[in-house]
């Protein structure tokens, strides 16, 4: 049923109801509109309880547990249509709306609802930067809850999760995802299961950034394909949207700007049909980024200039202080070195007012790095000290290779400086050595390298930006020898979920590079994730999205020697592409993979596959798949 029709049908299902059941039906088809992204026809439901946007919703006079339920749904209604539209004052608005349902809640001794409101209010924490406060409004609402409420916890340690990440303390994040991972999977919510595996992906290239891992970018891939499979089965193209933006980000911090801007489009697109100016703004902020790592500076500088203004409406100030950021590395590569200092110098009040200090810190070794030649040094070393102590607790495996770097930019900085200034500067500072200082700092900084490399000084020299191991090993050797200890064994480096090395003279490489596949599949994120694998193990991949399409190329001699085919597609399906293959004269005995989140494996047995992969989560398993059917195709036709 669409949208129209279904809110016709609530209003006369409705209309002869006693209130409180009136009440009952209206926020629980609100709830499923507001989880599918479709802001405006959750606020068709609440129409008749909220008419004016502007005020406060009409509940005078209802049983107080159908008051809470209206204020509840309401509130939470309102921090994501303000999220959307970026309208100023609107998560102080679903605050106060949320608080008063769970005093509501409260009253009446409802621990469930309770939970549910405060997770609702920890969202509009985390909207406006103010992680702790977000933090313990989660950690309240999680003690009340028994394992009987599988989904709502699940929800709520989801939260908790992207709350982490956020806070830049990846190893909470990932113990959160864990706990709520058995969760799910007596879950039948695919839009619940889409926020997991995409917040998953999140943390994933959240712990790639530092380190350069091939390993944690295949999960991040593999994980971006099961949330945006997860959110197409339950019709949610507003996430659908936020996972086409993180895939952007994750291939610009891999440098494919190409792929990131193709990513990026799709995003925005999405975002600017669906109205959500918010979300469309933290596009603009990530392309930006992607403008100045290709070296088109004026154009990332009047991109984030937009996302800027539009953020500017709205209470994001964690999203706020991100783009303010960004502006400023941007004015600054355009050599407008005030406004630069200005717009950073803005990120970081932003960040500390509402309580983010890793948002502040890498503000502040921005001004650093962008700002560090121009400005005095007696400017310089406070600002890096107070960004030492901003950075002290985070878990970015990116920040201590910033904290080096930032070193070197104060050494510059010290070389530059007249004798007699220096002199100056050291009797007034009453004694501060800054080569002490900065060696402090650059212990402090390989210390904690060390101990996140689990005492691994090949992991530590790459996180700190290192090109040989030796040289970290050479600066604890001479300099921080109190470090030896932290030291451990080099462990032997796991290994990449799909790439192997070749080993020279085994021919693998060249036998795989002979094969040929043609991939029948409509969702962009599981073909793109189906075409890296592959291609990494030297696989040629044709793709088409039609099972029509699909069967033309299939009817022509080009080379194909696997197919593999999803079901669910425009035109034939991917069972009745199978049954047309199967007729073809040549291609009757061509192995074919089914690679489907369907429930017909049965089916596709009997149409003809070779073999059948459950789509997302067997994906990886591609490559195996493949070799065996091939093999097994040979066997069979060396029998004959």
């Amino acid at each position: 049923m669409n949208l129209p029709s279904r809110l016709i049908a609530l209003h006369k299902q409705s209309r002869d109801l006693p209130i409180a059941e009136r009440v009952e039906v209206s926020c629980r088809l609100a709830k499923q509109f507001e989880k599918a992204g479709d802001y405006e026809a959750a606020y068709g439901a609440l129409e008749e309880f909220w008419p004016n946007r502007e005020q406060t919703p009409m509940v005078e006079g209802f049983e107080p547990a159908s008051a809470a339920e209206i204020l509840l749904r309401v509130g939470a209604l309102a921090g994501w249509l303000g999220r959307t539209r970026q309208a100023e004052g609107s998560q102080e608005t679903a605050k106060n709306l949320i608080t008063q349902s769970i005093e509501i809640f409260t009253k009446l001794g409802r621990a469930d609802r309770v939970a549910e409101a405060r997770g609702e209010l920890a969202l509009c924490y985390w909207r406006e930067g103010s992680y702790d406060e977000a933090r313990i409004t989660l950690g309240d609402a999680l003690g009340m809850l028994g394992d009987e409420y599988g989904d709502l916890k699940a929800v709520l340690l989801i939260r908790a999760g992207i709350i982490e990440v956020w806070a830049q303390r990846l190893n909470e994040a990932a113990r959160f995802l864990n706990e709520a991972r058995p969760l799910l999977e007596a879950s039948n919510d695919d839009a619940l299961k889409g926020a997991f595996h995409d917040e998953q992906a999140v943390l994933f290239m959240k712990l790639s950034e530092g380190v350069n891992s091939s390993d944690y970018v295949d999960r991040a891939l593999i994980e971006y394909a099961a949330a945006s499979f997860h959110f197409e089965q339950a019709g949610h193209r507003l996430f659908q949207g936020r996972v086409e933006n993180n895939l952007g980000y994750l291939y610009f911090t891999l440098g494919r700007f190409s792929d990131a801007h193709v990513h990026l489009n799709n995003a925005r697109k999405l975002f600017r049909e669906l109205g959500d100016i918010g979300t469309a703004a933290q596009v603009d902020e990530t392309r930006a980024r992607t403008l100045i790592a290709q070296g088109r500076f004026a154009e990332a500088e009047r991109i984030v200039r937009t996302a800027v203004r539009a953020l500017e409406k709205g209470g994001e100030q964690a999203l706020l202080a991100e783009a303010l950021t960004t502006e400023g590395v941007a004015l600054a590569r355009l050599g407008r070195s005030q406004q630069s200092k200005e717009a950073l110098e803005r990120a970081i009040e932003v960040s500390e007012t509402t309580g983010d200090p890793e948002g502040a810190g890498r503000a502040k070794l921005s001004i650093i790095e962008e700002l560090g030649d121009q400005l005095p040094l007696d400017e310089l070393v406070p600002i890096y000290r107070s960004a030492i102590d901003l950075l002290k607790e985070s878990e970015d495996p990116s920040a201590a290779k910033r904290l080096i770097t930032c070193t070197g930019e104060l050494l510059d900085a010290l070389v530059r400086i007249e004798p007699d200034v220096t002199r100056s500067l050291i009797l007034t500072w009453e004694g501060f050595s800054l080569k002490k200082h900065l060696r402090d700092g650059e212990r402090a900084v390989i210390e904690r390298a060390l101990r996140d490399a689990g005492g691994s000084v090949t992991r530590a020299s790459r996180l700190l930006g290192f090109k040989h191991h030796q040289s970290l090993i050479s600066l604890i050797n001479t300099r921080h020898k109190d470090l030896l200890q932290t030291r451990s064994t080099v462990r032997r480096r796991r290994r990449p979920l799909f790439s192997q090395p070749n080993k020279v003279g085994t021919g693998k490489k060249r036998e795989k590079a002979e094969i040929s596949v043609l991939h029948v599949e409509d969702n962009e994120a599981v073909k793109s994730l189906v075409q890296e694998i592959l291609t990494a193990e030297g696989i040629q991949v044709s793709s088409c999205v039609t099972g029509t399409t699909g069967l033309e190329s299939l009817k022509r001699h080009t080379r194909y020697d696997v197919l593999i085919v999803d079901n669910e597609l425009p035109g034939l399906s991917g069972l009745e592409l199978v049954l047309r293959v199967r007729s073809i004269a040549h291609r009757r005995n061509m192995p074919i993979i089914m690679l489907s989140g369907d429930e017909c494996e049965k089916e596709a047995w009997r149409a003809g596959v070779d073999d059948f992969v459950r789509k997302p989560d067997a994906v990886n398993e591609l490559v195996s798949r493949i070799t065996r059917v091939l093999r097994k195709r040979r066997e069979k036709s060396r029998t004959k």
